[in-house]
């Protein structure tokens, strides 16, 4: 069971990623023979459109006050299947809807416009989002003017700061999964220098995993697994006055669920050792930092 963190609920907050919309077929790893491709049966509606539908029912269903979504919000990167990603959640979720790039959301130049870094302030919590796209590239970067930014917000944050962007931290030298590792050491510095920054929460690894960086202390640099395949879920940010709760949902209609265990078999049924993750990774605590030590567990 989680340690609820004390004091009032004050927002809530869901994110989804890895949602492609238009994406056909699931389960290829370009250069890898570890089958089975999976598509959508003659007849039913195309998976990314059953797994993010019932996605937004769902988080519509709580009231969150904030939905981000992650990045790879298309296939392709075009601009129908960026539409059809709006009409998905935002017809539902108006403008507590925000979104940033993936690597997939870049692949046609200027059929997505890409956003500044953005600021959302909540009760309880300022959510900062970070576009990490780079054209042509899989991997991610931040540059100067983006970690000047987060430098600054994190100065003046009065309430713990959450960052968002599409891409992790580099698995050092790769960055085939990541940011490039000088934009790690480069964003990890900043965290360092700004306790108000209490933890960092990305996608496009498809896969839930938690990991701590050195030089960032006890900050929680977070991945969490797609929305259109297994184990095909969300997460759900809780705003208690004295921390911060990830909890992982798997969407729960009978359509998703199905498709979700179709898709386990994925990559020669390897597939869920790589992307479920322990419990412990999936949800997780998120605690106030104080002069750059983490704020004490309560018991």
């Amino acid at each position: 069971t989680l340690p609820r963190p004390p004091g009032e609920r004050l927002a809530t907050v869901a994110t989804v990623n890895d949602v492609h919309f238009g994406e056909t077929v699931c389960g290829v790893l370009q250069g890898v023979d570890l089958g089975p491709p999976m598509q959508s049966a003659p007849g039913e509606a195309p998976y990314p459109e059953t797994m993010n539908r019932a996605a937004a029912a769902e988080i519509a269903a709580g009231r969150p006050d904030a939905v981000v979504a992650k990045g790879d919000l298309t296939s392709t990167g075009t601009a129908e299947q960026f539409e059809a990603f709006l009409d998905c959640y935002g017809s539902v979720l108006g403008d507590r809807l925000h979104w940033m790039r993936g690597n997939h959301d870049v692949l046609v130049e200027g059929a997505i416009e890409g956003r500044g870094p953005t600021e959302v302030s909540l009760p309880g919590v300022v959510l900062a989002l970070l576009d990490t796209s780079v054209a042509g590239r899989t991997g991610g970067g931040v540059g100067p003017s983006t970690l000047e930014w987060l430098d600054e917000l994190g100065a003046r944050a009065d309430r713990p700061v959450l960052v968002f962007g599409h891409h992790p931290p580099a698995d050092a030298p790769s960055d085939t999964f990541g940011l490039t590792p000088d934009d790690t050491r480069q964003l990890v510095e900043v965290f360092a220098r700004r306790p108000s920054l209490v933890g960092y929460l990305a996608g496009h690894t498809h896969r839930n995993r938690l990991r701590h960086l050195d030089g960032a202390g006890t900050v929680p640099w977070a991945e969490v697994s797609s929305t259109k395949d297994f184990p095909g879920g969300w997460a759900e940010y809780r705003v208690f006055e004295g921390g911060i709760l990830q909890v992982f949902h798997r969407i729960s209609s009978p359509e998703a669920l199905a498709w979700s265990e179709r898709t386990r078999g994925m990559f020669g049924g390897l597939y869920p050792a790589y992307s479920f993750g322990g419990l412990e990774e999936r949800c997780f605590p998120i605690w106030p930092r104080s002069d750059g030590a983490p704020h004490p567990v309560p018991r």
